[in-house]
């Protein structure tokens, strides 16, 4: 008889099945024991009556503890007080390892012990129902530009030189050169976008950043397009129809998941075009009617972030940053210098931001000026800026932080459970 997943049993309604799994929870009463069974595509209640199975089978079943792995065979029932709909009246059940002490139990646990069990808190529903949605949005992202004809380009992990400054980067030896892990797969996409029009990288990026903070990962998974000819306008609509569609996503094929989280999901179904769009100007205006004394050429921070969110019911776009506090790579504003073509997508809900994109400077001589006014060796930039010496022009991209977007779609407090096992400041296992 060929195993049958969870996720399927509703195609074998009335018929003997085999299912293999793990025991998340059990109660018995009497001469009824109630197995509930995990597989890893969902949970369903499998029913063991004693006068249905041998002796040892029943007293098996009753003696199952937390997280042994079993197979059970058994008949599909339909159960209305189901999450699911269906249970199984259980014929036999067979205990493939027993768990012995099972450290996670049903009752609560602090944070620290939960990240030091990690590869075992994984298997709890609410962490199972967030890496659903995780997939689901990664999919999402790959078939969204699938879609519209992105190519994937792959950008190097290890790299000589510095993307986004270098007070944030994982340095190491390389056959005796100095290496660094990447930042970001920008510069690499930039190239690409030469050769292929409208890229984007997707991979692994690594800050060395000194922060403790709800939002911030050492190491995290980051998806950045490219596309020759864009503006910063044309850089704003990719990113709105872009979020649009991945949370469109994930509301029609994560129903379950996103009721396990309790999210409320009227918050995620008001993701709709046009986002509202403010300039850096207008966000510092914002935010000193609100009590916060920002002045003009000051960072935004998470703070600040969380004020400007509160004033909007969708993302908001903030474009138009100051250069000085922006990115060598970015273009200034031609209708003033002072400003850089920059835009960061604010996700609503306090939950900071979520896209950080810009147009790029095409112009040799005015990048190499930019390098040089950051301190940055124009040595480690040759083949850079190269792709403004054959065939310049105009190209504009973002980057989206995964578990950024993961946090602000289940509605998460830490961006510490968007990913299986984080690396944070003091946290390198398991």
């Amino acid at each position: 008889m060929a195993r049958v997943y969870i996720k399927h049993i509703g195609e074998h309604l009335g018929k003997q099945v085999v299912l293999k799994g793990w025991l998340y929870n059990k109660r018995s009463s009497g001469k009824l024991v109630f197995l509930q069974l995990r597989d890893g595509t969902g949970i369903i209640q499998c029913v063991v009556f004693k006068g249905d199975v041998k002796e040892e089978v029943f007293n098996l079943a009753d003696s199952l503890t937390q997280e042994s792995s079993i197979e059970i065979t058994g008949i599909v029932k339909e159960d209305k007080r189901s999450p699911i709909g269906f249970e199984i009246g259980v014929s036999d059940v067979k205990l493939l390892h027993a768990s012995k002490d099972y450290p996670i139990s049903p009752k609560e646990h602090g944070t620290a012990f939960l990240m030091d069990n990690r590869h075992l808190w994984l298997r709890s529903s609410r962490q199972v129902a967030i890496l659903k949605i995780r997939d689901e949005i990664i999919f999402s992202i790959r078939e969204y530009f699938k879609n519209n004809d992105f190519t994937l380009v792959d950008s190097p992990i290890l790299t000589p030189a510095a993307c986004e400054g270098t007070s944030t980067l994982f340095e190491t030896d390389y056959f005796g050169e100095k290496a660094f892990l990447s930042q970001s797969g920008q510069l690499y996409g930039e190239a690409s976008a030469m050769a292929l029009g409208k890229i984007y990288c997707f991979g692994p990026t690594f800050r060395a950043e000194k922060s403790k903070t709800r939002r911030h990962l050492t190491e995290f998974w980051m998806v950045e397009p490219e596309v020759a000819f864009n503006t910063l306008d044309d850089d704003m609509d990719l990113a709105e129809d872009f979020i649009c569609y991945i949370v469109g996503k994930v509301l029609k094929n994560c129903q379950a998941e996103l009721k396990t989280l309790e999210r409320d999901i009227s918050k995620l179904e008001n993701i709709k075009k046009p986002f509202p769009r403010i300039s850096y100007t207008e966000a510092i205006e914002i935010l000193n009617k609100n009590g916060n004394p920002t002045e003009w050429g000051g960072d935004i921070g998470g703070d600040e972030e969380t004020i400007i969110s509160q004033q909007f019911d969708r993302p908001v776009m903030i474009h138009r940053y100051p250069a000085a506090i922006k990115a060598f790579y970015m273009k200034r504003d031609p209708k003033d210098p002072r400003l850089a073509l920059a835009v960061d997508v604010i996700g609503p809900e306090g939950y900071g931001e979520i896209i950080g994109g810009s147009e790029r400077e095409e112009d040799y001589d005015t990048l190499v000026t930019r390098i040089k006014e950051q301190g940055l060796p124009p040595e480690a930039f040759d083949w850079y800026l190269d792709l403004r010496k054959y065939g310049s022009v105009p190209h504009s991209g973002f980057g989206m932080g995964i578990e950024r977007m993961v946090s602000w779609v289940c509605g998460l407090h830490h961006v510490r459970e968007t990913i299986p096992f984080p690396r944070l400041m003091d946290r390198l296992k398991p």
